[in-house]
């Protein structure tokens, strides 16, 4: 679908509703990263996301919802601590899994019985969210298995073309996608994707009834496939290679000496060594050690290396 060019970016969410009514596709920020955005019930809109994003259709999509009172609308037979964690993290960047409401639509949930639900942080999301009136499927407005947005200009060179309206929140403050957790009806809790909620803030609030599974399910326990979950994901277009300090200098000096002339990025939280310094083609780039904004920066410095001549990252 093309709704012509340009895409009108802005905060109207008078406009981002009527785009969601009419089946049209929207980009959206979160605290986590940039959606794209389609009415949740709306089989037909939905389909269109993941023909945008160029999506296989057996992965499920996350439903953003306006509270934790919406639960009930979304997903049935509902364990006590999927609430307690809702109640604890919403909004926030947690995800839940959950048995799925009969009015969901399987495009949805990609064939599965489960829905996978989250309240986002963002002000301007839960006010859309609120004037909407019901969920909206969010996956990262990105091409299939590419690095996520964190800014409506991503959205916009990504997926511009196929969006009826963006809506630009500013940056994302977490940066990272949400942790995914399955909640099953014996109070058993399996993180499927790690995510900005780590472990040890989930076994802190659990009640003495329930179990935290950090590996694979039990024998004989079907895991749900979730989104991020697959061998590539959240990948830049060139190739990118992780490396200690040593490694790194070491083939940066096999490629000073072999091809000076290649153009290379490098994303360290070192400065660039006094070997490298006369270096015009090496790009190095400075990121803080600091987790929270380490994660904030992450996937923009990738996508922006993506965007730049650097052959290799």
């Amino acid at each position: 679908m093309s709704f012509g060019s340009p895409v009108p970016i802005g905060q109207n969410i008078t406009e981002a509703v009527q785009a969601l009514r009419q089946g049209k596709l929207l980009g959206f920020p979160t605290e986590t990263v940039y959606g794209l955005g389609a009415d949740a019930l709306n089989a037909s809109a939905v389909s269109a996301v993941f023909k945008a994003k160029g999506r296989p259709f057996d992965h499920p999509l996350i439903v953003h919802v306006a509270s934790a009172d919406e639960l009930d609308n979304w997903a049935i037979d509902i364990p006590p601590i999927a609430r307690l964690l809702a109640q604890t993290f919403w909004p926030g960047p947690l995800t839940l899994v959950l048995k799925k409401h009969p009015r969901v639509p399987m495009v949805v949930t990609g064939g599965q019985e489960t829905v996978a639900l989250r309240m986002p942080n963002h002000p301007l999301t839960l006010r859309l969210l609120d004037r909407f009136g019901g969920g909206i499927v969010g996956p990262s407005a990105n091409r299939y298995q590419r690095v996520s947005p964190t800014s409506a200009q991503d959205v916009l060179e990504e997926l511009g073309g196929q969006l009826a309206y963006i809506l630009d929140g500013g940056a994302c403050t977490v940066g990272i996608e949400s942790t995914i957790v399955r909640c099953d009806s014996e109070a058993k809790l399996q993180i499927l994707r790690q995510g900005a909620i780590g472990p040890s803030s989930l076994q802190s609030i659990q009640s003495s009834a329930s179990t935290l599974i950090l590996a694979k399910a039990s024998s004989g326990t079907k895991t749900p496939k979730v989104p991020g979950s697959d061998a590539v994901h959240y990948a830049p277009i060139k190739p990118v290679f992780m490396a200690t300090y040593p490694e790194l200098q070491e083939r940066l000096l096999a490629v000073m000496t072999s091809n000076p002339d290649q153009l290379i990025s490098v994303l360290s939280f070192s400065s660039k060594p006094n070997a490298f310094s006369a270096w015009q083609a090496l790009d190095w780039q400075v990121i803080p050690r600091d987790h929270v904004v380490y994660q904030q920066q992450l996937y923009a410095r990738l996508r922006a290396f993506d965007s730049a001549s650097a052959t290799q990252l």
